[in-house]
């Protein structure tokens, strides 16, 4: 059987890329740092680093067991928070994920009104933007995501959907455009338009997009990428594209640029609350989703 502490020793040499640095960082010598990487290796049964220069790099093989070593540590963490609620005698905790724009807009008002109503519940709370929130909740490590899901699709087995918001996109265009002039856009209009992909890399809000040019009869041109909408504003701004952005993602709007509504189609994304089904019969997820939905309204 694999020796976790083992594995942890490991983590460190691979995420320093030294066995020396690794060696400073854990308080050994780098000696005691090699032979507990060789033991690992007997365990193992392949090779878990290359030495490359002064320093190291994994193998496929130590690569693997850096990232269980990074799980691991994950449920290590969350063991001990929750050790450390029993003894301070707090009720519970509650664990949220959410993405940037609806934790900007919607998370601080429904967390001061949940703390209101339940001071001894501790929130856990994490954005996990690239990632999709229900990453977490598919494994266990939510008990609430808020995430974009299509209303008419099905959700996971053992999840809840509580719908939140339509959350509907609009034009972000350079001021002085031609297209400015008008007060509700085709999204055909933007057809021939250079684009700012403002949702890299792909996932449910990038496919929003993408699909709802298709059924305007077009690929959207993109000729730059944006990790978020702020930077993509930056970049419509300067005149270098158009893009589209949901509403919540618009938070302050650049001065360079205009917004415009959009129609046939008009690009919607569904926000909604996923909660894990042996959650649901609990007070403080009832409060927390009562109070999300007070922060839309």
């Amino acid at each position: 059987m694999l020796d976790v502490r083992r594995m942890q020793v490991l983590r460190a040499v691979v995420t320093t890329g030294s066995i020396t640095a690794a060696a400073v960082n854990l308080g050994y010598t780098p000696s005691a740092i090699s032979q507990q990487v060789a033991a690992l290796e007997k365990q193992a049964g392949l090779p878990l680093l290359d030495r490359v220069g002064r320093g190291v790099r994994p193998t496929p093989a130590g690569r693997m067991l850096t990232e269980h070593a990074a799980h691991i540590t994950d449920r290590l963490v969350e063991a001990e928070a929750a050790l450390a609620d029993l003894r301070a005698g707090r009720t519970g905790r509650l664990r949220v994920r959410y993405f940037a724009t609806a934790g900007a807009a919607l998370v601080p008002p429904a967390v001061a009104a949940f703390k209101e109503r339940h001071a001894d519940v501790q929130l856990d709370l994490k954005l996990t933007e690239p990632d999709d929130p229900m990453l977490e909740i598919a494994a266990g490590r939510a008990d609430v995501a808020l995430t974009v899901f299509p209303r008419v699709a099905e959700p996971p087995r053992g999840v809840r959907f509580e719908h939140l918001l339509d959350d509907p996109y609009l034009a972000v265009l350079p001021r002085g455009h031609d297209l400015a002039r008008k007060r509700v856009l085709d999204l055909s209009d933007l057809a021939e338009e250079p684009w700012v992909d403002a949702v890299n890399p792909p996932g449910p809000c990038r496919d929003i997009v993408l699909n709802a040019c298709a059924g305007a009869g077009f690929a959207p041109n993109f000729v730059l990428e944006s990790d978020d909408y702020p930077t993509a504003q930056g970049f419509v701004a300067a005149g270098l594209g158009v893009t589209i952005v949901p509403k919540l993602g618009l938070g302050v709007v650049h001065p360079g640029v205009v917004v415009r509504r959009l129609r046939h189609p008009e690009p919607v994304r569904s926000i909604h609350a996923a909660i894990r089904e042996d959650a649901l019969g609990s007070p403080a997820v009832q409060t927390l989703v009562d109070a999300l939905k007070a922060a839309v309204a």
